[in-house]
């Protein structure tokens, strides 16, 4: 048994990489990263979000009748 050089080649694996994020609850929290693609928890403190993400409500002023 050694615990020199031949044995950290075994400690890049991870089985896991993408988990559940603690904050938004969506399976896309990065361990390697520390960061979740959904909200962006562990690289900001605000929420991630774009405005082409949701559809935009007051397409016209002008009623058609």
């Amino acid at each position: 048994m050694t615990k020199g050089t031949s044995s950290m080649g075994k400690k890049s694996k991870k089985s896991k990489l993408v988990i559940p994020c603690r904050r938004c609850g969506s399976r896309s929290y990065h361990v390697k990263h520390k960061k979740c693609a959904a909200c962006g928890y562990g690289a900001t403190a605000t929420l991630r979000r774009f405005a082409w993400q949701t559809k935009w409500k007051g397409k016209s002023k002008i009623k058609k009748r």
